[in-house]
């Protein structure tokens, strides 16, 4: 059986000064991100993940989107250089997070970037989004670091997303899900591509072989995703969403056999 983990990281009191790049800026209500944020562990919790807090950021508006800090593969977290400079600080306590759970380290190097949002894994292929945050280098990278690990890693492009996470994620059955017009090539996963009907609904956390975790804000999808046999559990990230964030990115999985 494998061991559940997940690493979070609380809410930096800078949250509305986070980075924007494809969508509007909006008013940020902090007191209600951070009672989404005790709602999203509260979720991961309830599914029977156990939960571990990196040391917070506060100077660093984005850290709470902790999954941008690295990739875990197998026993391996990468851990990354992120695209946009002024989050670059935010990796140093998230690799000692994740070596204190027993992992080995590797590290993207400049002059490549590679933000973790951007590599979606499933089976043994990992598909990396190159465009704004993360370059070829930077996968390129990552290909070296998981290439003794059996991973097949695969650019794809990217240009109308923040990152690969925003437009895309896969379901336990291999299944790739994404809202058409946010998804630059599905053609990358043939008949494997399945169109949602919402943009929040391209985004899942597999909790179990059966259940996800999805936004609260794709109510569609969920209905959906429930009609293919899932157990759907949501959680409201309004406040998250409104800087691009979605339920991928507020934690870092770790799973692993004990």
């Amino acid at each position: 059986m494998l061991a559940r983990h997940a690493l979070i990281r609380r809410t930096s009191d800078l949250l509305a000064d986070g980075l924007v790049t494809h969508i509007d800026r909006r008013p940020v209500d902090i007191e209600l991100a951070r009672r989404q944020w005790d709602g999203y562990r509260a979720a991961l919790h309830q599914a029977g993940w156990t939960t571990h807090e990196v040391d917070p950021a506060p100077d660093c508006p984005d850290s709470v989107f902790v999954e941008d800090t690295m990739v875990v593969y197998g026993d391996l977290a990468v851990i990354s250089r992120p695209g946009a400079p002024e989050r670059r600080p935010e990796t140093v306590a998230a690799e000692q997070a994740v070596r204190a759970r027993g992992y080995r380290i590797a590290r993207i190097e400049a002059p490549g970037t590679l933000d973790g949002g951007d590599v979606l894994k499933h089976g043994g292929t990992v598909w990396v989004g190159q465009g704004g945050r993360t370059n070829a280098a930077g996968i390129a990278q990552l290909r070296a670091h998981l290439a003794p690990l059996g991973a097949d890693v695969v650019a794809v492009p990217l240009t109308k997303v923040l990152h690969l996470k925003t437009a895309v994620t896969a379901l336990p059955d291999s299944t790739v899900i994404g809202y058409p017009p946010l998804v630059d090539d599905p053609a990358v996963w043939a008949e494997r591509f399945l169109a949602v009907p919402e943009e929040s609904g391209a985004h899942v956390v597999l909790l179990d072989d059966d259940a996800l975790l999805m936004a609260a804000s794709a109510p569609r999808t969920a209905a959906l995703l429930r009609e293919r046999g899932y157990r759907v559990l949501t959680v409201d990230i309004s406040e998250y969403e409104k800087l691009e964030g979605c339920v991928t990115c507020l934690s870092v999985r770790l799973r692993r056999h004990p």
